[in-house]
């Protein structure tokens, strides 16, 4: 699939579901269960790297698991979901010329058709433009950034009004730019209805309601492998405390033997 493909999903208000992935058999799970977009997040920070959030992770390690979660993948090259690597922090804040450097490498290197970068202040509007112009799909990325946390927190977003005109704005702003989509995390259902409605590209919600275009959740919240569940998505199994059990009585058992 290509970027410009999620478009005649909303026309035709067909459902996008994305779920990140960080390694070649979250890339597989994540492919089999039907999912239209695989996102390796710099989520993966904490995820499998142990990190308390996103801010160490580097460029060579967004590459380095995005080529193993595209190495999970089965289906024909043409069947693949979206793949979209996130832009880790720095990489795109130091500029225009290194933003492309980076988000080039991305490209070059891996089979990711697009990146991720998150906010929409003005220096990162001149660095998705000029991304775009030379040929790199970029989704946007509004609401709670994560790589913002240290000014923003990890509070939900858009709740008072100046912040939540700021939100639309920059949303209208991001699809002039020439965004493919734009991910909305963790602000106000009604304010992201109003998004989606004055928007052409699609949004995809995380912790922003049931009104987007599509729904993204990091693969391991949603499976109970978190250390710490984020407050807009409850776990479908308790993955960890489950696997944990299940080896214990293994491990048991080999012992007794």
């Amino acid at each position: 699939m290509l970027p410009s493909e999620l478009v005649k999903y909303k026309k035709n208000s067909k459902k996008i579901i994305a779920l990140t992935a960080w390694d070649s058999i979250s890339g597989s799970i994540a492919e089999e269960s039907g999912a239209d977009i695989v996102l390796v997040g710099d989520s993966l920070a904490m995820v499998c790297l142990g990190y308390k959030s996103t801010l160490p992770v580097t460029l060579e390690n967004m590459i380095y698991h995005t080529n193993a979660v595209s190495r999970g993948f089965k289906k024909s090259i043409n069947e693949h979901p979206l793949l979209i690597c996130d832009m880790p922090f720095l990489t795109y804040q130091c500029g225009e010329d290194k933003a492309v450097e980076y988000a080039g490498k991305v490209i070059k290197n891996t089979y990711a058709k697009a990146v991720k970068i998150e906010g929409a202040e003005p220096e990162v509007q001149d660095v998705i433009s000029r991304l775009i112009r030379m040929g790199i799909p970029v989704m946007g990325h509004l609401g709670l950034t994560p790589q913002n946390y240290l000014n923003l927190g990890l509070k939900k977003q858009g709740e008072d009004i100046e912040n939540k005109e700021k939100i639309k704005r920059q949303a209208l702003t991001l699809e002039k730019l020439g965004c493919f989509s734009i991910v909305l995390e963790h602000i106000p259902d009604l304010l992201a209805k109003e998004i989606q409605e004055n928007l052409e590209i699609p949004t995809i919600g995380i912790g922003a309601g049931n009104f987007c275009d599509g729904q993204v959740r990091v693969t391991a919240d949603l499976l109970g492998l978190s250390e710490k569940q984020p407050p807009f998505c409850s776990p479908i199994i308790s993955g960890k405390k489950n696997f944990i059990e299940i080896l214990k009585q293994w491990v048991e058992s080999e012992k007794s033997n």
